[in-house]
């Protein structure tokens, strides 16, 4: 009797005939329950989607409003095989430094005259190349300056085909890591980039030849506004040409970006403003 009068029990919260109620509650009760969360939902998305619009307005689709990056840009070289940042091949060896010249044709293609003729401007050279917005009238999409290859001279890819590998005077191509507003160089000074061998190494690295002349990035491409700003940015550009390195040796290399108000390495990132690599050239 005790179970039937549980099955009983249970039938009856399930649905109760007698006080026409479901699960314990009339079907009013039901209704004001889901319309009481309908309106809490309801709110909820409306708080959120406010909160998100009054957000949106305060961006700017052109440029963050808050930087995390380091103030002092990174520098990269390319060709770059791997993350060890290591050059090795054998001159005797086609196949070994071929790799390095592809890389190089395919990464300087954006630079070809003709390209940079069509995109960017000539631009007024040792100056910065400001173009402000006037209030609230963005002046947007801003210019960008033109960096031809044939500045690249000896490293640009077009009187020697090979940069360089094929007679153990290779091309290394330099570029600093963007960031938005840098005005490097202070009082009109162009920032130039030096290479030198680490300190066990300094008797193997040989004379070097830089392109543009003096290793400079010029003052016209800068400053540098934001990818959706300036859609047809080109990063200027340094080769350097190593003319007679000691070969069939490892030669260690640090390049660095020297400018009166960067300050090279730093507590949150020690390679800032300088970028170090192997150099290895094998006859035999």
């Amino acid at each position: 009797m005790a179970k039937d009068g549980e099955k009983s029990g249970w039938k009856e919260y399930i649905w109760n005939p007698r006080t026409r109620e479901f699960l314990g509650r009339t079907a009013s009760s039901w209704g004001l329950i889901l319309l009481f969360y309908v309106v809490f939902y309801i709110f909820l998305a409306g708080l959120f989607a406010l909160t998100m619009y009054v957000m949106l307005q305060t961006l700017d689709e052109h440029k963050p409003t808050w930087q995390d990056r380091l103030s002092t840009p990174g520098m990269v070289i390319r060709p770059k095989a791997d993350e060890t940042f290591e050059i090795v091949y054998n001159i005797q060896n086609t196949e070994s430094w071929d790799m390095y010249t592809q890389t190089l044709d395919k990464f300087l293609a954006p630079y070809n005259d003709s390209t940079q003729a069509q995109k960017n401007d000539e631009c007024t050279p040792d100056q910065y190349f400001l173009q402000e917005d006037s209030g609230d009238v963005k002046n947007n999409p801003k210019r960008s300056c033109q960096f031809n290859r044939t500045m690249l001279e000896e490293c640009s890819g077009i009187h020697d085909r090979y940069y360089g590998y094929q007679t153990g005077k290779p091309c290394i191509i330099i570029k600093l890591n963007r960031v938005i507003g840098l005005l490097p160089g202070k009082d009109g000074q162009t920032p130039y980039v030096t290479c030198a061998a680490k300190k066990e190494d300094s008797d193997k690295i040989g004379e070097l030849m830089y392109f543009p002349p003096n290793g400079t990035f010029n003052l016209m491409y800068y400053p540098y506004y934001g990818k959706k700003a300036q859609v047809n940015y080109s990063q200027p550009l340094v080769a350097v040409k190593f003319l007679n390195i000691t070969v069939n040796q490892d030669v260690n290399i640090e390049c660095r970006i020297n400018a009166n108000n960067i300050v090279t390495g730093s507590e949150r990132d020690k390679f800032a403003g300088r970028v170090s690599f192997k150099l290895r050239i094998n006859t035999i």
